[in-house]
């Protein structure tokens, strides 16, 4: 590798977004870019500006002059120089970001894709439509749920509950009825708290909203709170789901282990890239789950159809709309499956850099 390097996008919200925990206007992106000969690899997560500093400062050094074909090994030199940084949040995605690129810039060296070189167990990837903001009015709730389910055909959706951390129990309620009216029958129904409930609170809202086609019930009380997602889990008829802030692969062994989740959620963008979410997924496996990528679907879609286990890809509304802002190269998630283009060049994505200074962070 000849250079690896960092720049920080943030690109505006097309309306304010909240969960059941937070509220924001705009996301950003970290886009790393690695290069080797004539090639470059780019690899991005969504995080706060700074981790362009954590890339450029750790993690370039450790990775500048590797060979490109050792990305593996470059994984694990990046985890020793960050001992003394900790690896959880900034450091977490910053690595994630780098393991990306470089897996990027070695498939394209290859001159294969990316699902290709990593061994592909699938040529299509399911997805499902997620958003449904709290912020959302029930007209914009009912637009953005419709295009996707019969826009687009895909036969699983998403929203946010838990709103002012889970002191709107009657309008939660009221959402997911409004959600269901304009699906009907023709899609799932998944729900996202946040970690915004208490034990006892996630299991009476499921419960007063009275429908068994709710399939997926993500974070109902705290990620870090395992106990407290066995108890729900064992208490409701919808899968749980958690896992989108493991950071290493000692995280997703006590969440397997611990009985509290369905479904292990990981996300490639803050578990340490491609390398970790393998290595994460086998895990899982060994405990009879299935794994869930969470959000950033471009990142995602090559290594999730590289992965037995696999149960399905969040098609998450920003980072959609920010991905097709930043890259020529994106996906049609029409029919409810993403496909990856097995005769582009790595993730097959190219850097709209015509686009990149509006919305730089300098």
């Amino acid at each position: 590798m000849t250079a690896v390097t960092a720049r920080a996008l943030t690109v505006p919200t097309d309306a304010p977004e909240a969960d059941g925990t937070f509220a924001w206007d705009s996301t950003t992106m970290v886009l790393v870019q690695a290069r080797a000969a004539d090639q470059a690899g780019t690899g991005w997560t969504y995080a706060p500006g700074a981790t362009s500093a954590v890339v450029q400062e750790l993690l370039a050094p450790v990775v500048t002059g590797r060979d490109a074909m050792d990305v593996p090994g470059a994984a694990d030199a990046m985890a020793r120089a960050v001992r003394n940084a900790g690896r959880p949040g900034l450091v977490g995605c910053a690595i994630s970001a780098v393991d990306v690129a470089l897996w990027d810039l070695k498939a394209r060296l290859l001159g294969l894709a990316l699902h290709q070189l990593l061994g592909a167990v699938r040529a299509e990837v399911p997805v499902y439509g997620s958003g449904g903001f709290t912020t959302y009015d029930e007209a914009r709730l009912a637009e953005q749920l419709g295009g996707w389910v019969h826009g687009q055909g895909i036969p699983r959706v998403k929203i946010k509950i838990g709103e002012a951390r889970g002191t709107a129990e009657d309008r939660d309620v009221l959402r997911m009825r409004q959600a269901r009216r304009v699906i009907d029958d023709a899609a799932e129904l998944f729900v996202d708290a946040n970690g915004a409930y208490g034990r006892a609170q996630a299991v009476r809202v499921l419960e007063r909203v009275g429908d068994p086609r709710i399939t997926w019930f993500e974070e109902p009380v705290s990620s870090d709170d395992l106990v407290g997602l066995a108890q729900v889990r064992a208490a409701v008829p919808a899968d749980v789901a958690a896992g989108e802030y493991a950071w290493d692969l000692f995280t997703v062994r006590r969440m397997c282990e611990s009985g509290a989740v369905d479904c292990q959620q990981l996300d490639v963008s803050r578990c340490g890239g491609i390398t970790e979410f393998l290595r994460a997924a086998a895990v899982a496996a060994a405990h009879g789950l299935e794994v869930s990528g969470h959000c950033a679907p471009h990142l995602h879609a090559h290594v999730a159809a590289a992965v037995p286990n696999l149960r399905h890809l969040e098609w998450f509304h920003d980072h959609v709309r920010v991905e097709s802002m930043v890259f020529d190269g994106t996906l049609d998630p029409a029919g409810g499956t993403v496909r990856p283009d097995p005769g582009s060049p790595g993730h097959g994505l190219t850097v709209r850099e015509d686009v990149v200074p509006e919305h730089l962070v300098r």
